[in-house]
């Protein structure tokens, strides 16, 4: 079932609109910025600094990851 709707007539009932998406859109921001910290924050360990890249190539034997470091 579909409605049909009808534009807002008046002026006032225009800005009204903008400014209630502006407002959202403010919020969603906002709430988006918190996430992402979060998430940031969420993925770092906090008492490692640096972090150490090895690569191992192996050709089937077994690999000791004791002796790369």
């Amino acid at each position: 079932m579909t409605v049909e709707r009808r534009k807002p007539k008046t002026l006032w009932r225009k800005i009204e609109r903008w400014m209630v998406g502006v407002v959202m859109a403010m919020i969603a921001f906002v709430i988006e910025r918190m996430v992402l910290r979060s998430i940031r924050k969420a993925g770092k360990p906090a008492d490692s600094k640096e972090e150490l890249h090895t690569t191992l190539t192996s050709k089937g034997g077994e690999v000791d990851l004791t002796d790369g470091r």
